[in-house]
């Protein structure tokens, strides 16, 4: 059949509204984005396969397991909007027209996110059933495990509401070096934990994430070595911004919560030791305080020679006796951080 050929020509199709996904399109200018992707599919893990029959309640005392409840909790306030923050940012990218890689790396670590927030769901189903809140404390310690939780939530979904109005106005070198901060964050938690934990479901659940971790983290490097040349002043000075958002933000999983973000009770921070420390002698492996604050001055300083390359100013870190650049108060519309 021969095609219908109309008298003057084919109509031109409207202009597509953006942002929008339409005209599909795929293209590569960054090739090394496109190895990284492919490496993604070699690597990919099951939690499921975990030698998880080898976690048993009984192993541990009550407090224990209510320590190691509550750690994984915290954590999952950051890994299991991973899952959501990443296919936000799918959907942006693939509405902004970025390359395809960029497009398919932001969905490989969607799906690694969501492995590692199973990891934290599956860890609290067999040590604390209900948890993190679905369940009713009957002694003080549970009393204030249950407490801290709901506040640590509470402050999550201040992130989530802020990120949801970020991340649409942020350009990608900004919004990378946030995710850069958080990528990290993550590899330098999970290796010393990989190392001091006494469990092998952790021991092995640690190893897997953290290599997840470092594998997000050269995606973003990958990006910003794209995006960095060329910033102008007010992109330096928003990332400087960023920068000492993400330390206050991710000190609560990585250290302790500084001022300037959270919103918490004064009895929240006490609490959250004492927690803490049932969930070490439980063999969780969480470092010691003087540990944890050198473990981020070690990450900080990494973050700092990578972005004084490309002339960006670093903030001042206080709580760590790190010089820098003084930003001012952080709010939740500053915070932009992921895990």
């Amino acid at each position: 059949m021969d095609v219908t050929i109309p008298e003057g020509g084919f109509w031109p199709a409207p202009e597509i509204p953006r942002p929008n996904i339409y005209p599909m399109e795929w293209r590569v200018e960054t090739a090394k984005l496109a190895e990284i992707y492919e490496k993604s599919k070699r690597m990919v893990w099951n939690p499921a396969d975990l030698p998880w029959d080898s976690l048993r309640a009984e192993d541990f005392t009550v407090e224990q397991r209510l320590g190691i409840m509550y750690w994984f909790s915290v954590l999952a306030n950051f890994d299991a909007s991973g899952p959501a923050v990443f296919a936000r940012a799918t959907i942006q990218a693939f509405e902004k027209h970025e390359e395809d890689p960029v497009r398919k790396c932001f969905f490989s670590i969607t799906r690694d996110e969501m492995n590692h927030e199973e990891c934290c769901q599956r860890t609290i189903a067999r040590l604390w059933p209900g948890g993190p809140l679905n369940w009713e404390p009957a002694t003080d310690l549970e009393r204030a495990a249950h407490n801290n939780i709901g506040w640590l939530y509470h402050n999550g979904g201040r992130y989530w509401l802020a990120y949801n109005r970020a991340v649409g106005k942020y350009t990608l070198p900004v919004l990378f070096t946030s995710f850069m901060m958080g990528e990290l964050a993550a590899s330098t938690l999970f290796r010393g934990m990989a190392s001091g934990t006494t469990h092998p479901v952790f021991s092995e659940m640690f190893h897997r994430i953290g290599r997840d971790e470092s594998r997000h983290l050269q995606i973003c490097m990958t990006i910003l070595d794209v995006e960095w040349p060329g910033l102008t002043d007010e992109t330096r000075e928003l990332i400087t911004r960023q920068l000492r958002a993400g330390f206050v933000f991710l000190s609560m999983i990585l250290w302790e919560p500084p001022e300037g973000f959270w919103e918490i009770p004064p009895y929240f921070l006490p609490n959250h030791r004492i927690l803490m420390n049932h969930a070490k002698q439980g063999g969780l492996g969480i470092l010691s305080y003087e540990e944890q604050a050198e473990n981020w001055r070690v990450a900080m300083a990494r973050v700092r020679a990578i972005v004084e390359r490309w002339g960006i100013a670093f903030p001042a870190i206080p709580e760590l006796d790190i010089d820098g650049v003084e930003v001012g108060d952080i709010d939740p519309e500053d915070i932009i951080p992921v895990f």
